[in-house]
């Protein structure tokens, strides 16, 4: 039986658009710095992506620096600037910040001082979606971008963070979306590209598949592809609550991205969970994918209140556009029969 990949949040499949602009991207030889045609011809195809992702994510007028990734992208929004954050915040933001920022039980985050302050749109391990306060410094909208209907010029913030392996483009490839008129100091210095604010040869390949999976992913946006995948998401959830009495799920009164289902069996590690479901054939998370790696609570849960042996036993299933209800069906069964040797190895 073919295996099943639900773990979109961490990186999903590349899209067809996005490999077609990328071979496409492959025959130019010309570095976009040089005046001549065939460097004319590679700027013009990286302005072409940067207007491609404005569209996608509403951002028209803004500037669009592009970077390596929303890792990269946190390090030139925020290094230097001490703003206030949470431990809800994913790992690269949380490098850069003063954590003082208190998450309720709820994952809501209450923010003083917007101006001096950084608040993620949507988290990756819960799903659970913030409401930005007007003046925002900063918001990481990587989990966001291309599964909510958002855009940049409404939502407050001054810079806003995205990627694009997270909407089914190439790995290595993000942005930083800014007011135009926004200070920012360049931490990569040398030619002076992408407007003297990131220097060096831009990934000229990756960043047409960028263009073109944004493009791709505000078009699934628009033709209610995201209402089908948290149909599907419900009816995994409503399986494994019919099914486990002991589960407790997270986030689940709460505004979440609609393919992200966080769910704690205190007791049962995450990690062995995330063992026992690849062996059985299905792709998922115990978190971040940044972080999943190391045995510990997560930071996320922690933060919002929850005890460190439940949040050491939450795995996070993320659908994405190709996910069925076969899928989803699929996986209730096998983890609930997981679930049930479990309790009674416990018993």
């Amino acid at each position: 039986m073919s295996r099943i990949y639900l773990d979109h949040n961490a990186t999903t499949p590349l899209r067809p658009e996005a490999r077609e602009a990328m071979i496409a991207a492959m025959d130019l030889c010309g570095n976009p710095s040089s005046v001549h045609a065939e460097g004319r011809a590679a700027k013009a195809l990286i302005e072409r992506a940067r207007a491609q992702v404005a569209a996608a994510f509403g951002a028209d007028g803004a500037d669009i620096v592009f970077t390596s990734g929303s890792t990269e992208g946190a390090a030139l929004a925020l290094a230097g600037r001490g703003l206030h954050g949470s431990a809800v915040e994913h790992d690269a933001v949380r490098s850069w910040i003063t954590e003082d920022l208190i998450a309720d039980a709820s994952g809501r985050i209450d923010v003083v001082d917007p101006e001096a302050s950084t608040l993620q749109l949507a988290n990756s391990e819960t799903g659970i979606v913030q409401t930005l306060p007007a003046g925002l410094a900063v918001t990481d909208a990587t989990q966001a971008f291309g599964k909510l209907p958002v855009a940049f010029n409404w939502l407050g913030a001054q810079m806003a963070l995205i990627s694009a392996h997270k909407l089914g483009g190439p790995k290595g490839v993000g942005a930083v979306v800014m007011k135009r008129g926004t200070d920012l100091a360049a931490q990569i210095k040398g030619g002076g590209q992408e407007m003297g604010r990131r220097s060096g040869t831009e990934n000229v390949i990756g960043i047409a598949g960028f263009g073109a999976a944004a493009e791709a992913a505000a078009r699934d946006l628009a033709n209610g592809v995201w209402e089908q995948v948290k149909e599907f998401r419900n009816i995994l959830e409503m399986a494994l609550e019919a099914g486990s009495k002991s589960t407790i799920f997270i986030g689940k009164e709460q505004d979440r991205l609609p393919n992200t289902l966080c769910f704690a069996t205190p007791g049962w590690k995450g990690e062995t969970q995330v063992m026992q479901m690849d062996l059985a054939g299905f792709a998922v998370s115990a978190g971040s994918a940044c972080s999943s790696g190391k045995v510990r609570a997560s930071a996320v849960l922690t933060a919002m209140g929850f005890d460190e042996v439940t949040a050491a036993s939450a795995i996070r299933v993320s659908l994405g556009p190709s996910t069925t209800e076969e899928n989803v069906l699929r996986f209730a069964e096998a983890w609930l029969e997981k679930e049930k040797k479990h309790r009674a190895r416990a018993a």
